[in-house]
């Protein structure tokens, strides 16, 4: 059983939203069941129209049932005890008031306010707040990536919202850096000396990070063509890994600590300009596939368009400049539509200098896979003998640990942990302001680099492995 938090009061807008109900009411349910959240803590649930007001309570409760296997009544019912709905809209002042009434009736708990909605909307909704004088030393925002579509305007919220909120009460969530096996990297490599000696530009290769989706952009259409796959997954999700990966020891681990120790990756990663990229990117956008005899639509009529620039793939050779990685390449990839879904790091060691076995058959190097999703686990590729006669014939092999098949309980989601951390006030698992500023840096200089450097798009069919088959195996080098 997970130990009880504090009492607090969550205030969600957006509650009617496709990420409430998929991530954050799921995860509320869990915690709520586990006993970590008391019976006298409040989610208050803001929408904004008396439609969603009167059934908000009644379509959650359809879902969770659906979605939620082996659903307890008794836990739904607690949880759907502490949800109360507030109508509340940012353009009606007539609606504030029902907000403000219930949090100062709870004046003394803790008081987190989700920000499930648009990025265009944080700074309007934290002026209201601010201006309604709910906002105390209680007080904490999460905000929802993405946070702009470029630095201008990245900055430009983030000032908003530091005009009510001072930067400790600020935690902007990135759900990869909640997941078991990405904490579990954190204790692979600073927990054993065998990783953690050998974890630097001596001994490993390459590293490879990839975040690779089978569907399209479904309902998401709008939004994905404003931003595409670079803006949408590399300048968040993989960046963070790239960090945990990257980052040196802290000297606690601490929020302050490991936020200072990724900001410097974040600052050593090379910049792109129109020169050096031309070799190391790829772009591509799916087009029209074809899956077991089924047609799969090409990103062009997925979102009704008759011509788009925007990347629903893009494949990333960088390095970060400092003692530690000199000279190893970092590939960050990801796609939509490919073969197969997964998330996953590859770090690919060194090989031996010499083969003493005499013999034809290569040596292949050791490998670190650590797969994220579906099936979260780690892997480590080594070479063993094969038994009988013969003389030395050797294969690799890979030991696995599978934490679904080793651990007899329910696996927890990434918003589950972040939710709770949030709750406990521990930053470490978001993104600081420099952080972020650290981060459009070097993904501004992409995005101007491609532009400057007139670079193709590549089409590639829905289903497959992206443009070109070798960019999405598990090869040393992508050809990049």
């Amino acid at each position: 059983m997970s130990k009880s938090l504090d009492n607090f009061n969550m205030v969600i807008f957006g509650a009617n939203g496709d990420l409430s109900f998929r991530k954050i009411f799921p995860a509320l349910y869990y915690r709520l069941k586990e006993k970590q959240i008391s019976n006298e803590s409040n989610i208050i649930a803001i929408v904004r129209n008396k439609e969603s007001y009167s059934s908000l309570k009644d379509k959650l409760k359809e879902y969770l049932f659906k979605h939620i296997s082996n659903v307890r009544d008794e836990s739904l019912n607690k949880l759907m005890n502490i949800v109360e709905v507030v109508l509340f809209d940012i353009k009606s002042k007539d609606t504030h008031n029902n907000l403000k009434k219930i949090l100062n009736s709870n004046n003394n708990k803790i008081r987190i306010y989700y920000l499930a909605t648009p990025a265009n909307v944080f700074g309007p909704i934290s002026n209201i707040l601010g201006k309604l004088d709910l906002i105390n030393s209680f007080s904490r925002i999460v905000l929802e990536k993405p946070l702009g579509k470029d630095k201008a305007s990245s900055k430009k919220i983030n000032k908003e919202v530091l005009a009510n909120f001072n930067e400790n009460q600020i935690y902007r969530i990135d759900h990869y850096l909640g997941k078991e096996t990405v904490q579990n990297l954190m204790v692979l490599r600073f927990a054993n000396y065998l990783f953690e000696n050998s974890w630097n530009s001596n001994h490993i290769k390459s590293i490879q990070i990839t975040a690779a989706e089978k569907i399209g952009v479904e309902k998401r259409g709008d939004y994905y063509n404003n931003y595409g796959a670079l803006l949408d997954m590399v300048q968040n999700h993989l960046l963070q890994l790239l960090c945990l990966i990257a980052m040196e020891p802290p000297t606690l681990l601490s929020a302050e600590e490991v936020r200072i120790e990724k900001h410097k990756v974040l600052k050593s990663l090379r910049s792109f300009n129109k020169q050096n990229i031309k070799n190391a990117a790829i772009k591509g956008q799916y087009s029209r596939g074809n899956h077991n005899g089924s047609l799969i639509p090409s990103y062009l009529e997925d979102i009704d368009q008759f011509s788009s620039n925007t990347e629903t793939f893009i494949a990333l050779r960088t390095y970060v400049d400092n003692w530690r990685w000199k000279g190893v390449p970092f590939y960050l990839r990801t796609g939509k539509r490919m073969s197969d879904k997964f998330t996953e790091i590859i770090i690919t060691f060194k090989n031996v200098p010499h083969n003493v076995f005499l013999s034809a058959n290569p040596i292949v190097p050791n490998k670190l896979i650590i797969r994220l999703q579906p099936k979260e686990k780690i892997e480590f590729l080594q070479m063993i003998k094969i038994p009988g006669p013969g003389g030395y014939r050797y294969k690799p092999v890979s030991m696995k640990l599978d934490y679904q098949e080793s651990i007899n309980e329910r696996f927890p989601q990434a918003y589950e942990r972040l939710l709770m951390d949030i709750v406990r006030g521990n930053q470490t698992l978001f993104m600081s302001n420099n952080e972020l500023s650290a981060s459009w840096d070097w993904v501004e200089s992409i995005i101007n680099s491609l532009e400057k450097s007139n670079h193709k798009m590549t089409l590639y069919s829905a289903g497959t492995n992206g443009p070109g088959e070798q960019v999405l195996t598990n090869n040393d080098s992508w050809n990049l």
